[in-house]
């Protein structure tokens, strides 16, 4: 599969969060954004509906940037299939079986591209940042309020892994090695490492990837950490940081036109 060409004008990426929703047009040349974030409170309600108008919001203020013709990129904290909503974390319930693509259609009048959060920020890594042109397999992970991951394999994303949801040792994953639950505690990196240990050697004895990729916002303090994993597999933290959903989400929006999902068409 080849990738979508490059637009020359800025792709406007959108991150759906818990506590806030974030876009910003994206420089697809070069991975980065191309004016600051906007970001706006979440509704308390966080309903499909309601978020889709805070989503408007956001493209409307962006809108001489980026055309009136240009695709839009969203990311969700949810399992998404072909346009569909399947699950929800940290946002209402009634995402659940949603079909949310076609709510931001009507909402927007565009061409709309949903992707799960952790996937779209493995995109960005593979072509922009730690992983980019690896020519193997990819897993990313991203330590937050809960365990994103994503799948890529020689540049090509494997969706909704969910891998942060793994049962090890009689735990979620989750429930014992996001940094939400370090801070919680109260844990020291040294005390958390411990319980990344088993998580990582669990993902690698199941997966056996070629490189793995930390991120999220914790991954700006890998320096404490991430020397006291042993792994057989190479672990390097994110680059893009918190702008990683944003950029995949763009870049993933334009692929959507070259590649179009077959179960929408």
């Amino acid at each position: 599969m080849t990738d979508a060409p490059v637009p020359s004008t800025p792709v406007l990426g959108i991150d759906i969060g818990g506590s806030g929703i974030k876009g910003a047009p994206v420089d697809l040349q070069i991975g980065e954004l191309a004016g600051k974030r906007l970001r706006i409170e979440t509704p308390k309600k966080s309903t499909p509906e309601n978020v889709a108008k805070v989503v408007r919001q956001i493209v409307e203020h962006f809108g001489e940037t980026i055309g009136t013709d240009s695709p839009i990129g969203i990311t969700i904290p949810a399992v998404v299939t072909h346009g569909k909503t399947r699950s929800a974390a940290n946002i209402d319930k009634s995402w659940i079986d949603c079909e949310a693509e076609k709510v931001f259609e009507a909402e927007l009048g565009r061409d709309i591209v949903l992707v799960n959060d952790a996937d779209a920020a493995g995109v960005a890594e593979v072509h922009y940042g730690a992983a980019k042109d690896h020519p193997g397999l990819v897993v990313l992970t991203t330590l937050g309020t809960g365990i994103g991951t994503a799948i890529l394999n020689r540049g090509i994303l494997i969706p909704n892994s969910e891998l942060g949801h793994l049962e090890i040792d009689g735990h979620d994953a989750e429930s014992r090695a996001a940094s939400s639950v370090k801070d919680k505690e109260g844990l020291s990196y040294s005390e958390w490492a411990k319980r990344l240990q088993r998580y990582y050697e669990v993902l690698e004895a199941l997966l056996w990837p070629d490189l793995i990729v930390i991120g999220g916002g914790v991954s700006k303090d890998s320096d404490k950490f991430l020397d006291k994993l042993k792994l057989k597999t190479p672990v390097v933290p994110a680059k893009l940081l918190n702008t990683a959903g944003i950029v995949g989400a763009a870049w993933l929006a334009v692929d959507r036109r070259v590649h179009p999902d077959p179960f929408l068409s």
